[in-house]
């Protein structure tokens, strides 16, 4: 009986040994191939597309209403109104998740390098972005390419702007001047001997400003579209 009971003993860790030897042959692998899978669905595939009417922002957040909850979230950790921040998003992505300044051109017509890191829907540059993940402990999931942490940047980002220089949150057009030109430039006044600059920075000032006209319409709409959100708790 002892002999019996001591061979399935063994056998049972025989068992058990080979079943951890696959497990770590095939289980890095899998694992890699399914989070492979997930970042680029989550990432790229399913990244949602350009509103169809990105002049109204109602419409806008019609069409994506979780936007609304993100810009909302960032307006309340950081400062920046939430049609600021969409406004800032019209010009520097058009909305494109995926956003990046067009290649140079070597001889003329051999695409080449991009003019700059700017990625996303917020057109972060890699330094900034990675000042941002420093800055509030993000992970490797937090990505430019994702709404929720593009208007959280730039939401970030104003707030130092606000710290630092002294621009109201209410002042869209000089907040505009030291996202586009870094807060350094800002303060040397870089943007003074760039007219394109400067006029783009009005009309990012009055795309704000008409899209909170807009969202005075309609805002009610967003702050109780979930299930679980009724009033008196929201809105």
């Amino acid at each position: 009986m002892r002999k019996r009971r001591g061979r399935k003993a063994k056998r049972s860790r025989t068992g058990i040994e080979k079943w951890k030897s696959r497990a770590r042959w095939y289980g890095l692998p899998v694992l890699g191939l399914l989070m492979g899978t997930w970042a680029t669905l989550r990432f790229s595939l399913l990244a949602p597309d350009p509103p169809a009417n990105p002049e109204n922002l109602c419409e806008i957040f019609r069409e994506h209403t979780v936007w609304y909850d993100y810009a909302s979230e960032s307006e309340q950790r950081w400062g920046t109104p939430i049609a600021t921040q969409m406004a800032f998003v019209y010009y520097e992505s058009s909305f494109r998740s995926h956003a990046r300044p067009p290649r140079t051109l070597l001889w003329g017509f051999i695409p080449w390098t991009r003019p700059t890191t700017a990625y996303g829907y917020a057109q972060a540059l890699d330094p900034a972005w990675q000042e941002y993940l420093q800055a509030n402990g993000e992970d490797w999931f937090t990505v430019r390419t994702d709404m929720e942490y593009a208007l959280d940047f730039v939401g970030w980002y104003n707030y130092l702007s606000h710290q630092q220089l002294g621009i109201a949150f209410t002042a869209p057009r000089n907040l505009y001047l030291a996202y586009h030109e870094g807060r350094g430039g800002y303060v040397r006044g870089s943007y003074q001997q760039k007219p394109d600059v400067t006029d783009l920075a009005s009309r990012v000032q009055t795309r704000a400003f008409r899209y909170d006209n807009q969202l005075k319409t309609c805002e009610q709409e967003f702050q109780c579209w979930r299930w679980y959100q009724f009033w008196p708790f929201c809105g």
